[in-house]
């Protein structure tokens, strides 16, 4: 059995009197896609900050490769090989394709005494990187403020990727994309697992998370409403759950007797 790259046991998170989290648990492997869900509230945040080393958590252990670890900055989390895609996407859009896929690590080279950038080594590497991942960049001079959603997505994966990123935490990489560039963003999630990263995949949406996902835990209110492997729950049963079947029969019945009402 091999050790999961990261796992949580029982990871809860107070703040003062408020339960963000409640005894959390869940395990991410190596070529794997976890998929947490979750509407507004549901806790998504504050477990993407107690992993991405922004929150220490109140109780609970957090392991990685086997070993527990706290987190005491993300600048730790990173160095273990965990790396977060926040929506925002951390990027410049005014400037270059290449400039933002290594934005702060940029290649130098040797010119007599001094270290100046290496502008060719990094083009030519942002391409190649992005190329393994499936992306076709045509030119990685353009603003990447040009690119369309889907595709600044891919360049924020395939740059953890390429900076020694073991598990890759995306936070609603879909939310704001129409179907094809949501589709674009899912294929570039099944590619990075294909590449042997542990993947988390934010999301509240059930219909994104089931064709790409190998495990699924349910948040409600800061409470786990179960961990399963795909092949445990159905797609049908994964929405259901999460929509929470129980109050959406009741508001289908309280309809049912305002249109009879009628």
């Amino acid at each position: 059995m091999t050790t999961p790259l990261l796992e949580v046991r029982g990871i809860s998170k107070f703040y003062g009197n408020i339960n963000a989290l409640q005894d959390i648990t869940t395990k991410v492997e190596a070529g794997t896609v976890t998929c947490v869900l979750g509407d507004n509230g549901a806790g998504k945040s504050t477990f993407i900050k107690i992993l991405a080393g922004a929150h220490a958590q109140s109780e609970g252990e957090l392991l990685v490769e086997g070993e527990s670890v706290t987190f005491a900055s993300p600048r730790e989390a990173l160095a273990r090989g965990i790396a977060t895609v926040y929506q925002d996407l951390a990027m410049v859009p005014l400037m270059s394709v290449w400039r933002n896929f290594f934005l702060g690590s940029e290649p130098t080279k040797k010119f007599g005494p001094f270290r100046i950038l290496d502008k060719e080594l990094a083009s030519r590497t942002a391409k190649e990187e992005m190329a393994k991942m499936g992306i076709d960049i045509r030119d990685t001079e353009q603003p990447v403020g040009t690119l369309s959603g889907g595709e600044r997505q891919s360049v924020a994966i395939a740059r953890a990727a390429y900076f020694g990123a073991k598990v890759l935490i995306l936070d609603e990489p879909t939310s704001a994309l129409g179907v094809k560039q949501s589709g674009v963003v899912l294929r570039y999630v099944v590619e990075a697992r294909n590449r042997g990263l542990g993947v988390i995949l934010i999301t509240h949406n059930p219909h994104h998370a089931y064709p790409v996902g190998d495990r699924f835990m349910i948040l409600n209110r800061g409470r786990s409403m179960g961990d399963f492997a795909k092949s445990e729950i159905s797609q049908e049963e994964l929405t259901q759950l999460m929509a929470g079947g129980a109050e959406l029969e009741e508001l289908a019945h309280e309809l049912e007797s305002a249109r009879a009402g009628a």
